[in-house]
C-alpha cells in the first residue's frame, strides 16, 4: 500500500533530483522510495533475525497470485463469520 508522504527539500536540490531521475527513467517517488528501502535495509534483517527459528523456517513457504487483495478477501471472510 502506498502512502503520501510530504517532504521540505530546497528548490536546487529537487531540480537536480528530478533530472537524473530522468535520466535513470524514475520518478523522483521511486528515487526517494528505494534510497529508503536502502537505508533501512538492516532494521528488517535484524527484525527478521528476531523470528523464532521456526517461523523464519516457514516464511515464504505459500505463494500466492501477484494481484492478491488479502483486505478484501479479510473483510469477506470477517463478514461471512460475523454475519456482517
Amino acid at each position: 500500500m502506498n502512502t503520501k508522504l510530504t517532504l521540505t527539500i530546497e528548490k536546487e536540490v529537487i531540480k537536480i533530483a528530478k533530472e537524473y531521475a530522468k535520466e535513470k527513467g524514475l520518478s523522483l517517488s521511486e528515487m526517494v522510495e528505494n534510497y529508503f528501502k536502502f537505508v533501512t535495509v538492516k532494521r528488517i534483517n535484524l527484525k527478521e533475525k528476531q523470528l523464532s527459528p521456526k517461523v523464519r523456517k516457514l516464511r515464504g513457504i505459500i505463494k500466492s497470485e501477484n494481484d492478491l487483495d488479502y483486505k478484501k478477501i479479510l473483510t469477506e471472510e470477517l463478514s461471512k463469520k460475523y454475519g456482517v
